[in-house]
C-alpha cells in the first residue's frame, strides 16, 4: 500500500491541511478562490494573489491562538477545543482566467460539498465575482440572507458583455431562489452605477445602508431594523467597504466606510441575532499593499474572528 504523503502549504493561522472529504460537522472549511469571472479572460484577477497573502499575514498571530482574543471575545484554541477541532484549510479551488464557467462550477461545488459535510465555509477571494458561485453553493440548504459590506451596490446587469463579473454579484444573488433577504452596508461615493440599479435593488427588497447611516445609527440599530430574527446569514465582505485609511489595498478606494471595529461589531451582531452560515472576503489587491502587508493583516484578523464565531467560540462564564 502506497504511503500517503501529507500535503503542506501555509494555511490560515496554522489550521490543519485537509481536503473536503476530511470535513466533519461543525468545522470551519477555509478555501481560497483567486477568481471566478474576470472581465478580461486573458488576465488573472487583480486579487488573484489575495488568498495566499491573507494566509501569510495570519502567521503573525498564529502562535498566539491560545491567548484570549479581545476581538473575538473568547479564546479560540483551548484544551477542550484544539485547533484540529476548529476546522481545516483545504487550499485553493483550481481557477484560471480563461475558464470562467469552470471556475464558477468548481467554487460552487466546493462550497456545496463543505455544507453537505455540515461544515461552515470561509472563502478567501479573489475578486468580487467570487461571491456569485459561493452564494450559489448554498442552494438546497435552506433560505439565506446575504449581508454585504461594500462601497458599491453591485446591482449591475451586464458589463462588457459579462453578467457574472465583479460589478454584478448582488443582482445575481437576488436571482437565486434560496436568497430571501439582503442587507448592503457601507455604500458611499461613486461607482455604484446609474440610479436604476439602486431602484432595482430596493425594489427587490434589499436594504441599502449607506456608510453615513451606519456611523450615525450604529450596528445594533441597523441590524435590529433590517436583519430578520434567526436569519441564516452569508456574509460577503468586499474589502473596499472598509475605510481606505484602514484598508487601502483595493482596486477602488473610496473615502469613508467601515472601520475594522465596525466589521467586528457587524460580525458579532450577526452571530448574536442569527446563524453565520458562511462568509467570503474579496477585493484585496496585494500589489497595492504596503511593505509590511498591513491590509493583509486586517483581512487575516477579520477572517480569524469569523472563524471563531462560526466555530462557536464563546466568552468564558
Amino acid at each position: 500500500m502506497a504511503r500517503r504523503i501529507p500535503l503542506t502549504y501555509p494555511t490560515l493561522m496554522g489550521l490543519p491541511v485537509g481536503v473536503l472529504s476530511d470535513l466533519r460537522p461543525g468545522q470551519v472549511c477555509v478555501l481560497g478562490a483567486a477568481e471566478a469571472t474576470p472581465y478580461d479572460p486573458a488576465e488573472a484577477s487583480h486579487s488573484a494573489g489575495a488568498p495566499g497573502a491573507i494566509r501569510a499575514a495570519s502567521r503573525l498571530f498564529a502562535g498566539q491562538l491560545k491567548q484570549h482574543d479581545f476581538d473575538l471575545g473568547a479564546t479560540l484554541v483551548t484544551p477542550d477545543r484544539p485547533i484540529e477541532a476548529i476546522g481545516i484549510d483545504v487550499g485553493d479551488v483550481r481557477t484560471r482566467p480563461g475558464d470562467a464557467k469552470g471556475n464558477r462550477a468548481r467554487i460552487r461545488d466546493a462550497v456545496a460539498q463543505a455544507l453537505t459535510a455540515g461544515a461552515v465555509p470561509l472563502v478567501l477571494g479573489g475578486d468580487d465575482s467570487v461571491p456569485i458561485p459561493v452564494i450559489a453553493g448554498f442552494a438546497g440548504t435552506g433560505d439565506v440572507t446575504v449581508v454585504q459590506v461594500d462601497a458599491h451596490v453591485d446591482w449591475a446587469d451586464v458589463i462588457r458583455g459579462e453578467a457574472q463579473g465583479y460589478g454584478s454579484p448582488m443582482r445575481r444573488a437576488s436571482e437565486l431562489p434560496h436568497v430571501t433577504g439582503m442587507v448592503q452596508i457601507g455604500i458611499r461615493g461613486l461607482g455604484s452605477g446609474e440610479a436604476w440599479q439602486h431602484h432595482d435593488a430596493r425594489g427587490w427588497g434589499s436594504r441599502l445602508v449607506g456608510s453615513r447611516e451606519w456611523h450615525r445609527r450604529g450596528a445594533d440599530a441597523v441590524l435590529d431594523e433590517h436583519l430578520p430574527a434567526g436569519a441564516r446569514v452569508v456574509l460577503s465582505i468586499d474589502l473596499d467597504g472598509l475605510d481606505p485609511a484602514v484598508f487601502p489595498a483595493v482596486a477602488m478606494p473610496t473615502p469613508g466606510g467601515l472601520t475594522y471595529e465596525d466589521v467586528l461589531d457587524l460580525m458579532h451582531g450577526l452571530a448574536a441575532r442569527g446563524t453565520l452560515a458562511g462568509a467570503v472576503l474579496a477585493e484585496y489587491v496585494p500589489e497595492r499593499d504596503d511593505a509590511l502587508r498591513g491590509s493583509a493583516l486586517v483581512a487575516a484578523r477579520i477572517a480569524a474572528v469569523a472563524v471563531g464565531l462560526m466555530a462557536g467560540a464563546k466568552q468564558p462564564s
